[in-house]
């Protein structure tokens, strides 16, 4: 076989297989990342006194109307419910 032909293919198997690894890294990173990620949402949600039900809410309230006066209103709620 060429002798070309025979560097290229040597070339492009080490090059395949370092894509391989480079992709599990990645995929191992974007795992660690939505962790450390989920774990700061928690924790904002519980420093703010936000109950599952009120998190779930204040999401919901985000993506019907996103703006700063979803805040104010979540806030007004929230107060409401606390005064109960």
């Amino acid at each position: 076989m060429n002798a070309k032909i025979v560097k290229i293919d040597g070339e492009y198997t080490k090059n395949a297989a370092k894509i391989a690894e480079l992709q599990e890294r990645q995929k191992e990173l974007e795992k660690q990342r939505l962790g450390l990620e989920n774990t700061d949402i928690i924790g904002i949600a519980r420093e703010n006194g936000l109950t599952p039900d009120a998190l779930a809410e204040l999401i919901r309230m985000m993506k019907d109307k996103p703006s700063p006066q979803t805040f104010r209103a979540f806030d007004r709620t929230e107060d409401t419910h606390e005064d109960e």
